[in-house]
């Protein structure tokens, strides 16, 4: 991991699904809960259109290792602080989206009526999705 983010949300945001073809993210909530979704967006992948989801809490000691092609995302069940790590240099290039509310990931985000920031409104469904969008799973570039 070569940097380190910290994201702070009110109760009632969700911040994603976000990707990256090239970058993994490790995950530690140090303040709050968060609920995490994640969607295997893998082609290859045996969980390619699984989705995982999973209540990381700063009371427990616990942190969530994301690969690259896997969509992920947080609804802030309260005031959540987050604190992640990434193993790649900022690229624009790299960040991509998946829709939030998409039927195929069919997420339970715990939050009835969302706060959403333009860009999360505005991701593609994953249906969209070129498989050039899609990394391959086991190949890293």
């Amino acid at each position: 991991m070569i940097q380190g983010n910290r994201s702070e949300k009110a109760a009632g945001a969700i911040v994603g699904l976000h990707y990256h073809l090239h970058q993994a993210d490790y995950w530690y909530v140090l303040r709050g809960t968060a609920r995490v979704v994640l969607h295997d967006l893998r082609v290859g992948s045996p969980t390619d259109g699984a989705t995982f989801v999973v209540d990381l809490d700063g009371d427990n000691e616990r942190g969530l290792f994301i690969p690259p092609g896997v969509a992920h995302g947080f609804a802030s069940l309260t005031d959540v602080l987050l604190w992640y790590l990434v193993d790649g240099y900022y690229n624009p290039a790299d960040e991509l989206g998946l829709a939030w509310d998409d039927p195929t990931v069919a997420a339970d985000w715990g939050i009835a009526d969302p706060v959403l920031s333009p860009r999360d409104q505005s991701n593609p469904q994953r249906d969209a999705l070129a498989d050039a969008v899609r990394p391959h799973f086991g190949l890293r570039t």
